[in-house]
C-alpha cells in the first residue's frame, strides 16, 4: 500500500481570502489595472502553438533596460514562488541548515521545510527591525548554509539599509537570498540588484506583482553573479514563463514612463492611507509601523474583530495574530476604508 511522504502527511494548500469582495487590501496587489490595447498586444505578439523562449530574451532584456542591469545576470521565473523553490531545492542538500527571521514572507519557510531543509527562524527585534549583528552571529554560530529575508520587509512593511545588508553578505559564507519585492517603494540607493556581480554569494530576487502591478502574470526575476545565474538557469524548468506573459510583461517593461507613474501612484496612496489612519488616530490601533512598501502594518489587540468587521462591510485586510496589514489601494478604496473604520465600534 502506497503511503504518502512524511512531509506531505500535513501539509495543507495555500489558503488566501476567499469571497466576493468590492475592495481587496489583502494582497499588497497594485490597483492599477492594465489597459485592454496591452492585453491585445500579448495575445497579438504570442504564438500559443509555439513554446515559449525557454530564456524569456526579449523580456529579460526589457526587465535589464528598465532597471540599468547585465541581462547575463538574469533569470525569469513564474513568480519569484518558482525562483524560491529552485534555490532551496538545488541549492542546498536535504538537512542542510537555512536561515529565516520572523516575522517575514512565509514561503520561506514553506519551500525549506518542503525540501526537507534544517530551518532555523531568528525572531527579530521587539521592534520588528532585523539586527545584523545577530544574523552574522547565527548564522556562524549554526553552521548556516543559507539565509533569506525580504528587504523591505512583507509583512513588517520595515527596511533594513543597505549597508547593513552587505555587512551580512560579507560576514558569512552562506548563501544569502535577498527577496526585493518591495523595493521599488522604497529608495534605489537601497537596492543591491546592480551590485550582485560582486559577490559571489548573494541572489536577488524582484517580483513584477507589486509596484508594476503585473501579478496576475506571474512573473519574477533573480539577480546574481554569472556562476549563480548559469545554475538557476539549468535547474529551472525549460519553457518555465508562458508565451502571454513574456509578450505582455516585455511590451509593459519597455514603458519606463508607464512603469514611473504606477510606481509613483501606490506610493501616493500609502501616503494617502498613512496620513488618513494617524489623523484619525484610531484608538483600536496600538503602533502604525513607518512603511517603505506599498502596506501598512498595524499592531492591534482587537485585531480579529477588525478583520471580520471589515469583511461584513466587503473590505478584506490581512489578518495576522495581533496585526493587520493593509494595503494601500485607490483613492476611493481608502476612502471606503477609513469610512469603514470610523464606523467600527468593537
Amino acid at each position: 500500500m502506497y503511503r504518502l511522504t512524511e512531509k506531505l502527511t500535513n501539509l495543507t494548500p495555500y489558503d488566501p481570502i476567499q469571497g466576493d469582495y468590492k475592495i481587496r487590501l489583502d494582497a499588497n496587489e497594485s490597483f492599477i489595472n492594465t489597459s485592454d490595447d496591452v492585453l491585445a498586444r500579448a495575445v497579438k505578439g504570442a504564438a500559443l502553438n509555439r513554446y515559449p523562449d525557454p530564456y524569456a530574451k526579449k523580456l529579460i532584456g526589457a526587465y535589464s533596460e528598465l532597471y540599468g542591469i547585465d541581462p547575463d545576470l538574469v533569470t525569469a521565473g513564474n513568480g519569484s514562488d518558482e525562483l524560491i523553490s529552485i534555490i532551496a531545492a538545488c541549492f542546498l542538500k536535504k538537512g542542510e541548515r537555512v536561515l529565516t527571521l520572523a516575522p517575514d514572507f512565509s514561503m520561506y519557510l514553506f519551500y525549506s521545510n518542503l525540501y526537507e531543509l534544517n530551518v532555523r527562524v531568528m525572531k527579530k527585534e521587539e521592534n520588528l527591525t532585523v539586527n545584523a549583528d545577530k544574523v552574522i552571529e547565527t548564522v556562524k554560530k549554526e553552521k548556516i548554509r543559507a539565509v533569506i529575508f525580504s528587504n523591505p520587509c512583507n509583512p513588517t512593511s520595515l527596511g533594513l539599509e543597505k549597508e547593513e545588508v552587505i555587512r551580512i553578505i560579507s560576514s558569512v559564507d552562506a548563501l544569502v537570498v535577498l527577496d526585493e519585492a518591495y523595493m521599488d517603494f522604497w529608495r534605489e540607493e537601497e537596492s543591491l540588484i546592480k551590485d550582485t556581480a560582486e559577490y559571489d554569494n548573494l541572489i536577488v530576487l524582484r517580483t513584477c506583482s507589486k509596484a508594476l502591478g503585473m501579478a496576475g502574470l506571474r512573473l519574477g526575476f533573480a539577480v546574481s553573479n554569472k556562476a549563480i545565474t548559469e545554475k538557476l538557469r539549468a535547474a529551472k524548468s525549460p519553457y518555465n514563463v508562458n508565451s502571454l506573459t513574456q509578450s505582455a510583461a516585455e511590451y509593459m517593461l519597455s514603458d519606463k514612463a508607464e512603469m514611473e507613474r504606477r510606481i509613483k501612484a501606490c506610493k501616493d496612496a500609502l501616503w494617502e492611507l498613512d496620513n488618513g489612519i494617524c489623523e484619525r488616530g484610531f484608538p483600536f490601533f496600538e503602533t502604525v509601523y513607518p512603511s517603505v512598501t506599498n502596506f501598512l502594518f498595524i499592531k492591534t489587540s482587537r485585531a480579529k474583530d477588525i478583520f471580520e468587521y471589515l469583511l461584513s462591510e466587503s473590505i478584506a485586510v490581512r489578518y495576522m495574530g495581533s496585526f493587520l496589514r493593509i494595503t494601500a489601494g485607490s483613492h476611493e478604496e481608502n476612502t471606503a476604508l477609513m469610512k469603514a473604520l470610523l464606523g467600527f465600534k468593537g
